[in-house]
């Protein structure tokens, strides 16, 4: 069984009003995929859906039995009156995790230099740091699923690079990705498979080679993919 499998007829923000329709996809283990689109295209709302987070949902979403989840939102989310420690000793105190897992959360929090922070209020955070701090408390759990939605946003080079490779990490210990992104450069160069929403439905799903073919993109390039017309916020 694939770690994710995704087959919505319809969905949206309010009983039979659909935003997106016909999204199909899996999730395989040890794999990034790619999920790309223009700004309204649906990517957001799909992963609403997939966190079942949207009122109106037909068809289903099914992760594999007993698969752990985390989630890392566009914008960095954080209690105002507890410190970035706080949030890690609040989240594993809810998911029930050992020392271990704490641990590891210092050592994420080390190599992206925020151990100096840890009893600060991330409100106090550029963003990049707040982003950061949103990267390690997503990692700390050790999930079977990680979804991200513009990760890149706000990180430096260095932290973009360090963000990389523990996705490569990831990978080896078997987590399946999937990765919401405009950065198609970057996207193109690491993604395992990709799929291209387009006005509320996939346009191409597959490798890079299936979807490039399915697009039509003769110069080989993702950005031939995407519809450039702007509908707004998703």
């Amino acid at each position: 069984m694939s770690l994710l499998t995704v087959d919505i007829d319809e969905a949206g923000y309010k009983l039979q009003e659909a935003v997106i329709s016909h999204v199909a996809f899996k999730l395989e283990r040890s794999s990034l995929t790619g999920m790309i689109g223009a700004n309204g295209a649906g990517k957001s709302t799909t992963i609403k859906a997939i966190l079942q987070e949207l009122p109106f949902v037909e068809g289903h979403v099914v992760r594999e039995e007993g698969t752990s989840y985390s989630y890392i939102p566009e914008r960095p989310i954080y209690y105002d009156e507890l410190t970035l420690w706080e949030h890690f000793e609040f989240v594993a105190a809810v998911e029930q995790l050992g020392e271990g897992h704490l641990l590891y959360a210092k050592s994420l929090l080390k190599k992206f230099r925020l151990a100096d922070r840890i009893h600060e209020f991330p409100a106090t955070f550029s963003k990049g740091m707040q982003q950061k701090g949103m990267i390690a408390l997503a990692l700390f759990t050790k999930p079977d699923l990680l979804i991200i939605d513009e990760p890149f946003m706000g990180l430096d080079p260095g932290s973009t690079k360090m963000l990389l490779d523990m996705l490569d990490e990831e990978k080896e210990k078997g987590t399946g990705i999937l990765m919401c992104t405009h950065i198609l450069d970057t996207a193109q160069r690491v993604c395992d498979s990709f799929i291209v929403i387009e006005q509320g439905t996939v346009k191409a799903c597959g490798r890079l080679n299936e979807v490039l073919a399915k697009c039509g993109a003769e110069d080989g390039s993702l950005y031939s993919c995407i519809d450039t017309v702007d509908d707004g916020d998703e």
